[in-house]
């Protein structure tokens, strides 16, 4: 492994699979060193493996459902001497069902990975971000977060609203810093994220079409950051999408999502 260098890292959540490592790769691809970090200890370890001989790569195994991890996470990272430029803020799932088939711990662990720890790790690193001169947040929300909600996923899209919320007043606060925020939407995408929640037979019912693959998803996301673009819709499907469904009535909006609903969503 490289020496480590104390600037310049990206920091990147849930980084043991699917756009988290894409991620991870196509950074490495750019000659960025990375801290990698996630619950899955080999998976990371492999990916660091693989990455190595372009970058240095820095892992810390660590869980965002638990409270204490983004503390724990900033203070490994200033114990190794290291500095953050790149925040990608990746780790996250859904859980399936309906509200109340789920126990109310179910959901506070989905809350704090999703809202709570993501924003403190924000939190933390972003002195980080503003002392480097071209710090880079790339929080990746849904297209769940620009429609309404759907039935079987309770807690996701307002998650994921609150990310897109959250990336624009960071954006308004820090624009004079240079530290560009973007909030990366990303319709269906190809990886584990569907087989980790169960719903990938459900999810299979969809046509081939609204499917993304995960490096034309990070490769957009990262070149909407550099153009500090906010609101970042990869694939033009989805950005017509977006453009139709802003000027619809809520009201057919809630009827559409209701019929896609008990189409691709278990039912409880």
């Amino acid at each position: 492994m490289q020496q480590a260098t104390p600037r310049g890292y990206a920091l990147i959540t849930g980084a043991s699979s699917g756009i988290g490592a894409e991620f991870a790769r196509q950074y490495a691809g750019r000659g960025t060193p990375l801290i990698l970090t996630a619950r899955r200890a080999e998976r990371l370890q492999a990916l660091a493996a693989e990455l190595a001989p372009r970058v240095d790569v820095q892992v810390i195994v660590d869980d965002l459902e638990d409270p204490a991890a983004p503390a724990r996470i900033h203070a490994e990272i200033r114990r190794r001497g290291l500095s953050v430029q790149i925040l990608v803020n990746n780790a996250g799932y859904g859980v399936p069902g309906r509200y109340l088939t789920r126990d109310w711990s179910v959901h506070a662990r989905f809350v704090q990975l999703m809202v709570a720890s993501l924003s403190e790790l924000t939190w933390r690193v972003l002195p980080e971000l503003i002392s480097s001169g071209s710090g880079r947040i790339v929080n990746v929300a849904s297209f769940a977060a620009l429609v309404p909600g759907a039935d079987g996923q309770t807690l996701y899209a307002p998650a994921k609203a609150w990310l897109l919320a959250m990336s624009q007043s960071l954006s308004l606060e820090y624009a004079d810093k240079d530290v560009h925020v973007c909030a990366l939407c990303p319709g269906f995408t190809w990886s584990e994220f569907h087989d980790v929640t169960g719903t990938r037979e459900q999810m299979s019912r969809l046509p081939k079409w609204a499917w993304l693959k995960a490096d034309e998803v990070v490769r957009y996301g990262i070149d909407a950051v550099e153009r500090d673009q906010v609101l970042a819709i990869p694939g033009w499907r989805y950005r017509l999408a977006y453009r139709v469904v802003r000027h619809l009535p809520q009201s057919w909006l809630l009827r559409l999502m209701g019929r896609s609903s008990r189409r691709v969503r278990a039912q409880a």
